[in-house]
């Protein structure tokens, strides 16, 4: 059964909901880690697939047949309402919103992990967004603009912009030509 098959069962039956956690829960969950950090993610995740059963009943399947685009749009409400709970200083917030182990684990060199922090500090919070959307969580550009509720175009040109911004922020530390 397709996730969109699934969505539309879980209007009448709350428990095919199931499938759709048993498919994404890792996923949806190294979403939320990355974001809020390890030691929330696993009661940031309860709380993503209770909305999911609360707004089953509204959601439309997206075009690409993937309920994930529908749980990252909730994970990343429930990320905010976190953030918005534990009013983090403003020294803290920004780290917090992007768990930096993860993005060391993922480039080879750790210096360059200040250089890419630094970068991506540098790009508007939507920016960001759609770039992690698209590289970390390997979603489609139609996905990750569901995902933060613009239209594909948006995305695309944001995404554009990021790639553009970060890359010149990156070769401006190693000191080569974008």
């Amino acid at each position: 059964m397709s996730d969109a098959e699934v969505l539309i069962r879980s209007r009448t039956d709350p428990e095919a909901l199931g499938v759709l956690y048993d498919r994404h829960a890792a996923a949806v969950h190294s979403y939320l880690a990355r974001r809020a950090g390890r030691s929330v993610a696993d009661d940031l995740l309860s709380e993503v697939f209770v909305a999911a059963v609360r707004a089953r009943r509204r959601v439309r399947p997206h075009a690409s047949g993937s309920a994930l685009p529908w749980l990252y749009g909730i994970a990343r409400n429930v990320v905010g309402s976190h953030f918005r709970s534990v009013k983090p200083s403003p020294s803290v917030h920004a780290d917090a919103e992007v768990d930096w182990a993860a993005v060391d684990a993922r480039i080879d060199a750790s210096a360059a992990a200040a250089d890419l922090r630094r970068a991506l500090d540098g790009l508007s919070d939507v920016e960001c967004e759609v770039l992690l959307l698209v590289a970390w969580e390997q979603l489609t550009i139609t996905e990750a603009a569901a995902v933060l509720d613009i239209t594909p175009t948006a995305a695309r040109s944001r995404l554009h912009r990021a790639r553009t911004r970060a890359a010149a922020a990156l070769a401006a530390t190693t000191g080569e030509l974008t």
